[in-house]
């Protein structure tokens, strides 16, 4: 007997990233599954008296996207703070502060996130006395697009008891001026979280990725508060065509509230959760705290098997680590978060449980060091299927390049951080990294060319979170100088960043990340064919329906 499709999806241009059969008319859906891809025709015959026939109209229709690097929880959050992306000059920056200020009376902190680092101008960066210009009886927390520097006015400063300074440990700094006092810039995570913790969240969304830590006590109603602004934030990936994203920071209060969400409603997306280890975690917690979670949390919908670390910061935060020194700063290539010999032991530990690594490393020297112990791992435990992760690259060192594909080391990177790229300044960043490195910068095309398994994604809140604007800024790229490397990937390699190697690198290929049948219901449709419009106008398309698990998230009707 011929199973009944509940949906059937027709008259698109699909794209199945399925090699077999890589392109098709139409799809049939039956419960959480792909029940038939074929011709209008064929998927016709499946339909019965209760299918839901919908007209793709001549759109793409292809799996779901995997934002393969964001954080659901700050990005959530973040839906309701100041946004300044794309503002610049001080009086710009005075009007759009002034007025959220304003529009919010009763925010015990103003928090403006993607501020540019020259958001001023090239020359000029912020102090707490420019933020003292604009407003100086409210705190206020400007925090740049790479959410690893922040700039606080005097009052914040005061309220957080850093205006004088304080250890925050190695790899963050809260900048010191001249007259003794904090200049207000504020580097790394361990210096902004003072101020951070003042706000209406009470800095909650930041512990996964900060101190890998648990809130300290959270009233119901703050509880509450969280995961109705977590359900806000998972509504919008679903509205962009998100069914999957891996998460880059995590602690057990996020875990939970997305456990309670999805026996509750469910969740709108594929979740997949690190235990974020920290330079200061003993190695036991991979074993009582990492591996636990893996077992608790291990469902198709909500997982926890992998580990998350920091190498170093950011360039333009003079954090990240390189081989040689920075151009603009001789004598300074930054300093690691971990020692080699520690970091080394967490990858072969973490390896042996059988749990994947990723490490936000920026600099070639963070890379190398990261690559390093990789090998260390493979020395150590033997060659095994690790999928183990380099997250962003923003700098890899040519001796390196060859190595991603002799360790294994899937190349996790963003399409929208390029400078230059998605509306970022060119400068300081050129300055700071030197001419010479500019060939190996976001230089993702090089990796593939040498054997790398390649992921895309956009750091959101970091960056912009609609992957049809990732795809674009992919797609469209412009190289520095006119004899620099063209780093663009094909369409297809770039969906399949997006799509089937996402779910490689979770080890779900054999269920999701294609649209085959027995794979999961996971489908996205575009309100035009994708690889008939121009590079430029990908952005443009909209998505006109999102299906996860088989369940209908997001529609325009």
């Amino acid at each position: 007997m011929t199973a009944t499709a509940d949906i059937i999806i027709f008259n698109g241009r699909v794209r199945t990233m399925d090699d077999s059969r890589p392109e098709a008319q139409a799809v049939a859906l039956a419960g959480n599954r792909i029940l038939a891809v074929g011709t209008d025709a064929e998927i016709a015959t499946l339909a019965g008296t209760s299918t839901r026939r919908i007209d793709a109209k001549g759109g793409t229709v292809m799996p779901g996207f995997n934002e393969a690097h964001m954080h659901i929880f700050g990005g959530s959050v973040a839906l309701g703070e100041l946004s300044l992306f794309g503002v610049k000059g001080f009086d710009a920056l005075s009007a759009a502060v002034t007025a959220y200020a304003a529009e919010n009376p009763d925010l015990p902190l103003l928090v403006g996130q993607s501020t540019d680092y020259t958001i001023l101008s090239e020359e000029e960066r912020v102090t707490r006395h420019h933020l003292d210009r604009i407003i100086s009886d409210r705190p206020l927390l400007l925090v740049a697009p790479d959410r690893h520097t922040g700039w606080a006015n005097t009052i914040a400063l005061k309220m957080a008891g850093i205006l004088e300074g304080r250890d925050v440990g190695v790899g963050n700094e809260i900048v010191m001026g001249e007259d003794g006092l904090a200049t207000g810039e504020l580097r790394e995570t361990n210096a902004m979280r003072p101020v951070a913790t003042m706000s209406i969240t009470g800095g909650r969304e930041g512990l996964g990725v900060g101190t890998g830590g648990e809130p300290d006590e959270v009233t119901a109603e703050e509880r509450a508060r969280d995961i109705a602004v977590l359900k806000n934030g998972l509504a919008y990936c679903a509205s962009l065509g998100i069914t999957s994203f891996q998460n880059m920071d995590g602690n057990l209060y996020q875990l939970e509230m997305l456990q309670e969400i999805e026996e509750t409603e469910g969740l709108p997306v594929r979740v997949r959760m690190p235990f974020h280890m920290k330079n200061f975690m003993p190695l036991s917690d991979l074993t009582d705290k990492a591996a636990a979670w893996r077992a608790r949390f291990d469902s198709d919908k909500l997982r926890c098997n992998f580990v998350k670390l920091f190498m170093d910061g950011v360039t333009e935060g003079e954090t990240a680590v390189f081989v040689d020194d920075y151009a603009h700063k001789p004598g300074w290539k930054g300093e690691p978060l971990f020692s080699a010999q520690h970091f080394n032991q967490v990858a072969i530990e973490a390896n042996r449980l059988g749990l994947p690594v990723a490490v936000h490393a920026i600099g070639d020297g963070a890379v190398r060091m990261v690559l390093d112990g990789y090998q260390a791992s493979i020395d150590a435990n033997g060659p095994r299927d690790n999928r183990n992760r380099i997250e962003h690259i923003e700098v890899v060192h040519p001796d390196d390049i060859k190595r991603f594909a002799t360790t294994g080391t899937v190349a996790s990177m963003q399409p929208t951080h390029p400078p230059g790229s998605a509306g970022l300044p060119l400068e300081p960043y050129l300055t700071f990294i030197g001419r010479e490195r500019w060939p190996y910068a976001f230089a993702w095309k090089t990796l593939v060319d040498a054997g790398a398994k390649i992921v895309f994604a956009t750091d959101w809140p970091v960056s912009p979170l609609p992957p049809l604007h990732c795809i674009h800024d992919a797609m469209t790229r412009r190289a520095w100088a006119d004899d620099m490397p063209d780093h663009r990937l094909s369409l297809d390699e770039t969906l399949a960043a997006y799509t089937k190697t996402s779910a490689w690198v979770e080890f779900m290929e054999d269920r999701k990340g294609m649209l085959k049948p027995g794979y999961y219901a996971d489908v996205v449709v575009l309100s035009g064919d994708i690889a008939s419009v121009e590079s430029e106008a990908i952005a443009r398309l909209n998505v006109v329906l999102t299906v996860c698990d088989g369940r209908i998230t997001h529609e325009i009707e």
